[in-house]
């Protein structure tokens, strides 16, 4: 809690000094921040007031390595910080990539849990920064609303996720029957208790804040919570969905780090000032090349490329299919230019591959602005990470800030560019009409496919 006077708590400076000086580990004004916003006209005298509330309540934070092993701290002892980051940030990403493939292999309900847990600290580490604030002033109910509005979105999403893909198991349960049949209204229901504890919680002279605290709260449920449902969703269409497009992202990430590291010299954008233009192009066309190859390899295993299905006899998933064009090798014809240059008329290829280039080619020249945006949301709060959980990366949101647009963007393309209807959820619904509603759509689709020479003409039955 800030040691404010009564006159002072109510002069009405701006929310961004509220958040700063509520967040004083981490509040170190810059200078050159200052004056710009002299030159704007943007500090009044309740503004400067606070400012100097808040140099006044700012500790200096003393220089440190964080969470970062006492092993390799002693091990790396003797290198320069930029050295040392180098090496601490190389080893704990070999160490998180070892661990993202044995999750693979542990198959896709594992990978379903871990997704949900990356979802829950990245949400944690994006509230926490508002319940600093909140908890100054001893607002009622922040943390909890927050959590709750969590809940609520979660049952929605993962419930119309359980109506779409474990349609046997739904028609077997009559529990989930009937949760699935009234799943938007109970969705809603429980979301509405949410939004009047809200309103009961205002408290006088603090409406604007709590609102914005508020749409904090739903503006992190749609970064985070949203992104991960769709992932699951990309997940269901096959593995190597889910896998190319978080691995290409990884690998940009890794290769625009060791191109700016060791060739880096032109600043690429104010927001990171460590981004540069070679680490930008460097790992653009490293991307491309290794979601190329990648594509190629796991094409040709039935378990990645296989849409992930639910069994209901033996209540597993199960990734077994006939593997459709896009991974069955296909001959392609060089262009005339291409011939001339590489001396080959055509090439065999998955046809996955190509769509591995424009995946690579988001990943690479988009993606990184979801890393731009965190890292202004960042700056605005004036923290260097969103958590320190993982030593030299930060948070988890730190790491995965450019996961969740890649994962818009590939449940974008899957529905624009391959998938068509979806036979299941078609069957599904029919399922649930009435038996006269059945009847019905079974005469007229064998009347169309007789009309097609699909089926042989009647023959005098009639069902």
């Amino acid at each position: 809690p800030l040691n404010l006077s009564h006159a002072q708590r109510h002069k009405r400076p701006s929310t961004t000094l509220y958040l700063l000086c509520a967040y004083a580990h981490s509040c170190v004004w810059s200078p050159q921040e200052a004056d710009g916003q002299d030159r704007l006209g943007l500090h009044g005298e309740g503004e400067a007031d606070m400012e100097g509330e808040c140099k006044a309540h700012t500790p200096d934070m003393p220089p440190g390595d964080g969470n970062t092993p006492q092993c390799l701290n002693r091990a790396l002892e003797g290198l320069s910080s930029r050295w040392k980051n180098w090496w601490i940030r190389g080893i704990l990403s070999l160490t998180m990539i070892t661990g993202f493939f044995l999750i693979i292999y542990l198959g896709p309900l594992m990978l379903i849990f871990v997704v949900m847990s990356i979802q829950i600290k990245c949400f944690q580490e994006i509230i926490t920064i508002g319940y600093r604030v909140y908890h100054s002033y001893e607002l009622p109910w922040f943390r909890t609303l927050s959590w709750y509005f969590l809940i609520c979105v979660n049952y929605f999403f993962y419930g119309e996720t359980v109506a779409d893909y474990f349609g046997a198991l739904v028609r077997r349960e009559e529990p989930l029957q009937f949760l699935v049949r009234y799943h938007r209204f109970i969705s809603f229901t429980l979301y509405l208790a949410g939004f009047c504890m809200f309103v009961l919680s205002l408290v006088k002279k603090h409406y604007r804040l709590q609102f914005y605290m508020f749409a904090w709260t739903h503006v992190t449920l749609l970064i985070v919570v949203t992104q991960s449902h769709l992932v699951i969703q990309n997940l269901f269409e096959g593995m190597i969905w889910f896998i190319v497009p978080i691995s290409t992202v990884i690998c940009n990430d890794i290769m625009a780090y060791l191109f700016g590291f060791f060739f880096g010299r032109t600043p690429l954008i104010k927001l990171s000032p460590k981004k540069t233009w070679e680490g930008f192009i460097g790992g653009f066309f490293s991307t491309v090349v290794f979601s190329f190859l990648f594509a190629y390899l796991l094409s040709q295993y039935q378990y990645f490329v296989c849409p992930v299905e639910y069994n209901s006899e033996t209540n597993r998933f199960t990734v077994e299919c006939e593997p459709s064009d896009l991974f069955v090798m296909q001959e392609y014809t060089l262009p005339a230019t291409a011939q001339n240059l590489l001396r080959w008329k055509t090439v065999n290829l998955y046809p996955f591959q190509i769509h591995s280039i424009a995946l690579s080619t988001f990943a690479s020249l988009i993606g990184p602005f979801g890393g731009f945006f965190a890292s202004g949301f960042k700056r605005a709060f004036k923290i260097k990470d969103f958590a320190d959980t993982i030593p030299g990366h930060g948070g988890i949101m730190d790491r995965f800030d450019c996961q969740y647009l890649m994962a818009t963007f590939v449940h974008v393309y899957i529905a624009s560019f391959i998938r068509g209807p979806n036979p299941s959820k078609v069957l599904q619904q029919l399922l649930a009409l009435q038996p006269e509603q059945q009847l019905s759509i079974f005469n007229t689709l064998r009347n169309h496919l007789r009309e097609k020479g699909m089926l042989p003409p009647a023959v005098g039955l009639k069902v």
